[in-house]
This record gives structure tokens, C-alpha cells and sequence, in this order.
């Protein structure tokens, strides 16, 4: 089991990654050991008691971490890790309970979590799951950052040369001016203006680097015409 006291920092222990360590748990106990135990660690901490107070503090925008108990009273963890994946709040889950079973496990992984670990644990195996969480973290940050500059970047595009994206992603076996010219009913000189003028806007070099950006998109294709 965690121990009030949190024990030593070991020489050769790795410094922690960026953000915060959010602890959700309705013991108080738990709660404040894992908080000293973290902190003597040079992690950020924030803890609280319910899955409610929580929600009424994270907005998700926050970078870092989320310590579950499952068996919080009124929402429980897995409602919790439920509601903030149906918002797209994706806040790396590492659930810690007393109680778990397979059947829970299986939901909370299914759903996303890192892990899920049964008391008592061992604080290096929780301390390695927060690297790991935090290290993903980190990961979603900054593909929602190159995501987010993508689709600005596409918001230049006039509606013609949105157009010819959407046909050049639907049809990466005819990049041609040619081929573009004949599906959207424009000269070959004026698809490779259109072309060229969508690789600048969009600070790229080549039409199969568009491809591979638009295809790293979440959205599916045809998302530029809402821009």
C-alpha cells in the first residue's frame, strides 16, 4: 500500500515530464500520501475528492494527468473517463482501486486509460505509469497542435482550391493537372495554378506531402468545405 510518508528520491530516478497530476479519490488518506509522495518528485499536483469537483475544475485544455479511483461515490471513475472521452477531453487516465475487477479493467483500457492498477501498488509502478501518461500526453499535445495549424492553414484556401483539395484526397491515383482539369471541368493551366498556389498557402513542397497531411487529419475527407 502507499505509505503516509512518501519515500526518498532515488539518485537515478528520471526527472518528471511537464504538466499536472490530477488525483481523483474520495480518501482523504490516499489522496494526501499520493500528493506528498508525487510532489517530493517535482510533479505539479491538484487533488480532489469526487468526480464533480473535478469536472468544475478542469476545462480540457490543461496539460497532464489524470490518478482515478473507480470507485468514487455518485460518478465513478469509469463514468467519469465516459463523459470526458464523449466531450473529446483525451486527459491520459491511470485508475486505481480497491476493489477492481476483470470486467472493469477491460472497460477502462477499452476506454483509453493507461492502466489500471489494484491497491495496494507499489509507488515506482505508479510513478512509471505517470511517465508513460505524461509522455502521451505530451504526444497528443503536440498532434493536436500540428492538427490545429493544419486546418488553419486550409482555412486560406479559396472555395475552388478547396474543391481540388477534396478531389486530390479522394483520388490520390490522379494528381495530375490533367486529371484534376477533367473531373472539375477547368483548363490543365488553371488546376496547376490552383495547385500551386494551394502548396504555397499551406508552406508545403509537394502534392504527396498535402496527402499525407490531410490523411493525418482527424476529419474525414470532404472536411474542407465546412472551412
Amino acid at each position: 500500500m502507499m505509505k503516509n510518508e512518501p519515500a526518498p528520491l532515488r539518485k537515478n530516478e528520471d526527472p518528471p515530464a511537464g504538466g499536472c497530476v490530477y488525483i481523483v479519490d474520495d480518501d482523504a488518506d490516499i489522496r494526501s500520501s499520493l500528493s506528498r509522495a508525487l510532489r517530493v518528485r517535482g510533479f505539479t499536483v491538484e487533488s480532489f475528492e469526487s468526480a464533480r469537483q473535478f469536472l468544475d475544475r478542469y476545462d480540457g485544455n490543461l496539460f497532464g494527468c489524470l490518478i482515478l479511483d473507480q470507485g468514487l461515490p455518485g460518478m465513478t471513475g469509469l463514468e467519469l473517463q465516459r463523459h470526458m472521452n464523449a466531450q473529446g477531453h483525451a486527459l491520459p487516465i491511470i485508475f486505481i482501486t480497491g476493489h477492481g475487477g476483470v470486467p472493469e479493467s477491460v472497460q477502462a483500457i477499452k476506454g483509453g486509460a493507461i492502466d489500471f492498477l489494484e491497491k495496494p501498488f507499489r509507488q515506482t509502478e505508479l510513478i512509471e505509469r505517470i511517465h508513460a501518461a505524461l509522455e502521451s500526453a505530451e504526444r497528443l499535445i503536440d498532434s493536436e497542435s500540428r492538427n490545429r495549424d493544419a486546418r488553419q492553414k486550409l482555412g486560406r484556401l479559396t472555395p475552388r482550391e478547396r474543391e481540388i483539395v477534396d478531389y486530390m484526397l479522394a483520388n490520390p491515383a490522379d494528381l495530375s493537372s490533367k486529371g484534376i482539369a477533367r473531373a472539375l471541368d477547368i483548363s490543365p493551366r488553371t488546376a496547376d495554378h490552383h495547385r500551386a498556389r494551394i502548396l504555397e498557402k499551406l508552406e508545403i513542397g509537394s502534392v504527396p506531402e498535402l496527402i499525407d497531411l490531410l490523411r493525418r487529419l482527424p476529419d474525414p475527407p470532404g472536411m474542407t468545405r465546412g472551412i
